[in-house]
């Protein structure tokens, strides 16, 4: 009996369980049927432009000195002077003294020398009034031997000698003997004083290049700047027994500063007048980052090294930085930033040189490069693929040109896990404002 009762209880619990699942599907609502959408990716866009004109070409450098040289003395002797200036990191105006050997022994010399040319001067006059009497005294020789000449070839044909030797032989002899008096009587070089006054002469020309040598060695002793310099080294103290041709210090210099910029064979090609001997000054900047703030100076390129790199194959271009000592102009900090630093040797900066570009082109974030040259574009709502070509690339920008630039559009800088040609997308800053709209309107 009990079991019948189980049956009839389990039984009686089935059959609750269907009503109730019965009355549950007859009473539930009806739900309503809704058109599936499909939702596109949203992405992040900016504006995708044409462009034309200049074109910022973009490299690195290491300042370093447009003009070096080294000091030291000429002459051997102790220093007696050195400029305070004179040391290193300071600076020295063009012309500044910057050390000076004891003169005493130089100004010696220079008087030596001054009197020895002054006893010259005097065997010089000597000389010269010793050759005028000579020649006056030699005048009167052959006057006085003309004379006797004449008397001897004087023959009276009736005297005693005629009768012996006829007419014409004392004639003869008359004639030979005054040949040979000629020949005898002609004065002989040092008879004529003249090489006793090119001598003296000699040692006037000899005294007075002894005169010099000494002066040059005098104004020696003193070692100015050769230009407005910064002194990079220095070795000289007051004292210090020197020797010719010993080191004392180098010096840059300040009037422009120097940044060699190495270019591919494509970068180059951008700036047409960068390999001209006749090319003007072509713009340019460099930028330094000191304590956290990017400054600038202005640049030229001064020159090319037409002779391409073996290792690197890059074009070395050489930017010339007027007044590098100046403080640089702040780029993003406006008035509120710090004084700018002079321009340090040796500090790496930034340099961009004004080039120029045949076709239309594009300036785009670097993150929206993509591998192979590719860029995705938002034209009407929907992704399209681009080949482009890569003109300038640097750390956070990039340079680029396609056929279809013209057309414009705004370039996708957000990732896609599948991008497509014709996929639908969704722009972020228009999905904000259609958000809006609708908000708006409720």
């Amino acid at each position: 009996m009990s079991r019948r009762k189980q049956l009839l209880l389990v039984a009686a619990v089935l059959v609750g369980a269907i009503l109730i699942a019965v009355l549950m599907v007859t009473l539930r609502p009806e739900t309503e049927e809704q058109e599936r959408v499909e939702q596109a990716p949203l992405v992040e866009t900016v504006a995708f432009e044409q462009d034309t004109g200049p074109l910022e070409v973009r490299g690195s450098g290491t300042v370093q000195a447009s003009e070096t040289v080294t000091v030291g003395a000429e002459v051997g002797g102790r220093l007696v002077y050195v400029n305070p200036a004179f040391r290193e990191g300071r600076t020295v105006p063009r012309g500044a003294t910057l050390f000076r050997v004891n003169p005493v022994d130089y100004q010696n010399q220079v008087r030596t020398a001054r009197a020895d040319v002054a006893a010259q001067d005097v065997a010089v006059l000597q000389a010269r009034e010793e050759l005028e009497i000579a020649r006056e005294e030699l005048d009167r020789f052959a006057q006085r031997q003309s004379t006797r000449d004449v008397l001897q070839a004087g023959i009276d044909p009736d005297d005693y000698a005629a009768r012996i030797l006829p007419p014409g032989s004392l004639a003869q002899q008359a004639f030979s003997g005054q040949q040979a008096g000629r020949d005898r009587d002609s004065p002989s070089r040092l008879a004529t004083r003249e090489p006793q006054l090119r001598s003296a002469q000699a040692a006037r020309e000899r005294a007075s290049a002894n005169l010099e040598a000494a002066q040059l060695s005098l104004s020696r002793t003193r070692i100015s700047a050769p230009f407005s310099s910064l002194v990079e080294e220095e070795n000289a103290a007051v004292g210090t027994l020197v020797q010719p041709g010993q080191t004392l210090g180098t010096l840059v210099a300040t009037d422009a500063f120097e940044v060699r910029v190495a270019l591919t064979e494509d970068e180059a090609a951008l700036i047409p007048s960068l390999l001209r001997a006749d090319a003007g000054r072509i713009p340019a900047s460099v930028t330094f980052v000191y304590g956290g703030v990017t400054y600038r100076w202005d640049a030229f390129v001064d020159r090319a090294d037409p002779i391409l790199d073996p290792q690197t194959r890059t074009i070395d271009a050489f930017l010339k930085v007027p007044s590098p000592l100046r403080s640089g102009q702040p780029v993003d900090g406006g008035e509120d930033a710090p004084p700018g630093p002079p321009l340090l040797l040796g500090s790496f900066v930034e340099a961009r040189i004004v080039g120029e570009v045949p076709v239309p082109f594009a300036r785009i974030p670097i993150a929206a490069l993509r591998p192979g040259n590719e860029i995705w574009v938002v034209r009407e709502g929907r992704l399209r693929i681009l080949p482009v070509r890569v003109i300038q690339r640097s750390d956070e920008i990039a340079y680029v040109t396609t056929q279809s630039l013209a057309a414009g559009g705004r370039i996708v800088t957000s990732t896609l896990r599948a991008p497509t040609d014709g996929m639908r997308v969704r722009v972020a800053g228009a999905e904000k404002q259609r958000r809006a709209g609708q908000s708006g309107g409720e």
